[in-house]
């Protein structure tokens, strides 16, 4: 299979979201399971991963329902790619912010999440930029 029949397929948008809703519902779960010891680990307080730990696992689970319809909410993934561009600039400004005294594993942890939601981001952009000429998708 070629990549542009990848692209092509009709599960590739699909797939994308379940990919997404996979990888929020992973951090999310780490970062409320392991609170305390994540905010020692990174430097990040132990109420921003609280509740963005919360926030991703409420996320997931919007974004596994999206996955799971036959036809894919273009208009809410349209907000999805949005949001996750917006989760990367936020990431990025907490780190240029200076605000936490972020570790090295702080770091990467921020850095990690901003990478993964702008090539997120990009692949759902692209899934919804290529199912724009077949079937004509609205809200499931």
């Amino acid at each position: 299979m070629s990549a542009m029949s990848i692209f092509a397929s009709p599960r590739f948008l699909p797939n994308v979201m379940w990919a997404d809703a996979a990888s929020c519902a992973a951090t999310g779960a780490l970062q409320v399971a392991f609170t305390g010891a994540l905010a020692g680990l990174t430097g990040l307080p132990a109420p921003l991963l609280m509740g963005t730990g919360v926030f991703l696992l409420a996320y997931a689970a919007m974004a596994a329902f999206m996955a799971s319809r036959s036809t894919p909410p273009r208009t809410l993934i349209g907000l999805v790619v949005a949001g996750n561009f917006g989760w990367a600039v936020a990431c990025i400004s907490l780190l240029v912010s200076g605000i936490f005294p972020v570790t090295a594993v702080g770091v990467a942890w921020v850095l990690a999440q901003a990478v993964c939601v702008v090539v997120l981001a990009e692949l759902q952009w692209t899934g919804l930029r290529r199912s724009r000429g077949g079937v004509n998708m609205v809200m499931a």
